[in-house]
């Protein structure tokens, strides 16, 4: 089919992030895929098995893989289902399917709250992981340092990678990230087992009512499905990918998000269920935190965890530069230059430490505003996309299939974000938030 850009445009699209590099590899889209699904909430897991219980908690962790794993299929296989064109980003598939300004409207507004809540909760994260390290590490005769400073510490550091300027020339900082999921995930479940199940576990509920044990319950169903966010960056992440009629981009695609997810299988499965046999209900919301010792172990887990959360912020933060720079780029006919991304990557950076310093509880707060968002973009939309474009017959196996997902993703959107409002209360009460 014939390249109908101007000049201009092309030249556009070359500079854009997510469209200016399209010769990544297969195994691109596999550690693209792990760093941006398997997030340091790996870690809490055991805590929300120990909310949910054996039964429920195992039904939901295999339900939420096989869903995401089946919308995921969806995306890849829509991203070039008109002959001849490509959708590189969600709102453009959306786009397609829903029109142009509703499907402007239903996908950006929550396709942003993702990325950026995500990357101000990894702000969050690292700073911590960071504080950790150095509470662990300088015990006597050491300055008594703040979060905050922490927060800026972990900062800095995207100051500098925010200006790499497309998926692929951040390829090594995800592969070392995806390595170093694999490795704290792997710590947490071996130094589990090494530290045995605990004398007098309980594998009860912690609620003394039974109104605490069903808002404990939704909260546990939000933080399963903040595991689960990688749908909003990938068909970024398949626009990197080459592609042709004869061997179109959704093979290399597919091989990699396939190995990804037994990646997913492999961090995720173990600490939730070898973290609650082994704490049962006493288990805390960081399982590094309930296994204390040895340190220098600890301490490296922390170390892998800020290492990831790094490839991760990237990951996120690249299609929120690609819809700034468009915006800026197409609709407000500014040059693509140098320093126009210098400036606003650089205030994308700073707004997210300072969102992170002000709201140290912000991942209850993203479990709130996040449960609209992350469900339904998650777990739920590629389906309502899929039967908006392909109508399968009523009644039929792809038709109910899709339903289900649907329906099971409504119930997710509207539970989770109950049981987050309550944590957001109690955080900040601790916090003295209010006071």
């Amino acid at each position: 089919m014939a390249d109908e850009r101007s000049a201009e445009q092309k030249k556009i699209d070359e500079w854009l992030p997510i469209t200016s590099s399209r010769n990544a590899k297969w195994w691109y889209s596999t550690f693209h895929n792990v760093t941006s699904m398997v997030g340091a909430g790996v870690l809490s897991l055991p805590y929300a098995m120990s909310e949910l219980g054996w039964g429920p908690g195992v039904t939901v962790l295999v339900l939420s893989w096989i869903i995401t794993l089946y919308t995921l299929w969806q995306m890849v296989e829509m991203h070039e289902m008109v002959p001849g064109k490509r959708f590189d980003r969600y709102h453009e598939l959306g786009q397609h399917a829903f029109g142009e300004k509703l499907g402007l409207w239903i996908v950006v507004p929550q396709q942003v709250i993702v990325e950026v809540g995500v990357d101000i909760v990894y702000m969050v994260t690292g700073g911590k992981s960071l504080k950790k390290i150095h509470d662990l590490l300088c015990k006597d005769n050491c300055t008594n340092m703040k979060l905050s400073h922490f927060i800026m510490i972990f900062a800095s550091v995207h100051f500098c990678l925010v200006h790499l300027p497309n998926f692929n020339s951040i390829s090594s900082i995800s592969l070392a990230a995806a390595v170093m999921s694999l490795s704290y995930s792997t710590i947490a479940w071996g130094a589990s087992i090494k530290k045995g199940v605990q004398p007098d576990v309980d594998y009860g509920y912690n609620a003394k009512t039974n109104m605490g044990a069903v808002f404990n319950f939704f909260s546990a169903l939000g933080d399963v499905a903040f595991a689960y966010a990688g749908h909003n960056v990938v068909l970024e992440i398949q626009a990197t990918i080459p592609s042709t009629s004869e061997k179109p981009s959704k093979g290399p695609m597919w091989r990699g998000v396939v190995v990804a997810y037994i990646v997913v299988a492999v961090c995720y499965f173990p600490v939730a269920l070898i973290g609650y046999w082994v704490f049962g209900n006493s288990v805390q919301d960081n399982i590094l935190i309930s296994l204390e010792k040895p340190t220098w172990l600890i301490v490296m887990a922390n170390f892998f965890v800020v290492v990831h959360v790094i490839g991760s912020y990237q990951i996120y933060a690249m299609p929120v530069f690609d819809m700034i720079e468009t915006v800026l780029v197409k609709k407000l006919k500014f040059k693509p230059t140098w320093y126009l991304r210098f400036i606003t990557r650089n205030l994308y950076v700073a707004f997210t430490m300072f969102v992170g310093i002000a709201i140290p509880f912000f991942g209850g707060l993203l479990g709130f505003f996040g449960g609209f968002a992350f469900a339904p973009t998650t777990y739920f939309l590629p389906c309502i996309m899929w039967l908006a474009i392909y109508k399968p017959k009523r009644f039929s196996l792809s038709w109910i299939i899709n339903w289900i997902c649907i329906i099971l993703g409504l119930l997710l959107m509207v539970i989770a974000p109950i049981g987050a409002l309550r944590s957001i209360i109690l955080s900040a009460k601790s916090l003295k938030f209010f006071s």
